[in-house]
């Protein structure tokens, strides 16, 4: 079958022919009709994160929706045919990471990581909600705490940051966007944001209760500036690997800072449900199997619209 296989650090993805997976006990074979495009797997292949993969080489791709076509010995409740998306709060024992991923025409779903996907959701939108849907979610309910009435500064609005945003205003938040393109004021409003700033330093004024920064772009500190005293700082995004912080006003104000990574199944379960309802419908650019090296370059430069789902045909 085909897959786009990592090989080694600094190295592009390589194009390959494999053996059809074989579904062991508790195991399925699931035929990948889409698969996200991260930047966990830049960082992978650029080297900084390349030490968390159980095995190399690897097909990479963590965020997979497909159809079940073989069942393993002593598989229950899935049927052959279902549409499922896998789970990958297995975290480094998951597709892409721990074993070979979505970047294949089929792999691997284990019975726990299955999550059966609602009737009027597409390939594309359960591809999405496996990482960026179900970590954004995480990140703003169980880790932010947001519920109706918090007030809460969202950082980049790029493929977990739009779903993140979205799932805050859903909560009965008072969202404010910060994201440097100021293009995607439009995109912000759309999701139900009350403001949009192009500064971090410029949400300071409005005293929010907690920032979420899903871009790590050096931005930790000013969130810590911006965040009212006493409030909370989540953070999701690691787009630079070290960022400087005033440690001086994190006491003075005592600002509660948080890291989160990934999510739980039952975070994937809600997003499903949100999509399955049309209050969530995240922004996906959409591309073929071949282009997921073009697709990853396109990350890499931070020209990305939403998130990147690679589209395989039925």
């Amino acid at each position: 079958m085909r897959a786009w296989q990592y090989v080694g650090t600094g190295e592009p993805l390589a194009r390959v022919e494999l053996p059809e997976p074989v579904a062991g006990a508790g195991e399925v074979v699931v035929d990948v009709r889409a698969a996200g495009l991260c930047h966990t797997d830049v960082a992978i292949m650029d080297g900084p994160t390349s030490s968390i993969l159980g095995q190399v080489p690897i097909v990479l791709g963590h965020e997979v929706a497909g159809v079940v076509r073989e069942l393993g010995p002593g598989v229950t409740g899935v049927r052959v045919g279902d549409r499922v998306g896998i789970d990958p709060s297995g975290g480094f024992h998951g597709p892409g990471v721990g074993r070979d991923g979505g970047y294949a025409a089929a792999t691997i779903g284990r019975v726990g990581e299955l999550v059966p996907i609602p009737d009027g959701v597409g390939f594309e939108q359960a591809a999405s909600g496996c990482d960026a849907g179900a970590t954004s979610h995480h990140a703003v309910r169980a880790v932010a705490q947001v519920t109706a009435g918090t007030r809460v500064g969202v950082i980049g609005l790029g493929g977990l940051g739009q779903v993140g945003a979205r799932i805050a205003v859903l909560a009965g938040a008072e969202v404010h966007v910060a994201d440097v393109r100021a293009e995607l004021e439009d995109v912000a409003r759309g999701l139900g944001a009350q403001g949009f700033v192009t500064d971090v330093a410029d949400l300071a004024p409005l005293g929010l209760d907690v920032l979420i920064d899903f871009a790590g772009m050096r931005t930790t500190g000013p969130a810590i500036d911006a965040v009212r005293p006493g409030g909370r700082v989540v953070q999701v995004g690691a787009g630079a690997p070290e960022a400087t912080i005033s440690v001086e006003r994190l006491v003075i104000k005592r600002v509660e800072l948080l890291g989160t990574l990934g999510s739980e199944r039952a975070d994937l379960e809600s997003v499903y449900q949100l999509m399955a309802s049309g209050e969530l419908d995240p922004v996906i650019t959409t591309l073929g199997f071949d282009d997921i090296p073009a697709g990853l370059d396109q990350l890499r430069r931070g020209e990305a619209t939403g998130r990147l789902i690679a589209r395989y045909a039925d």
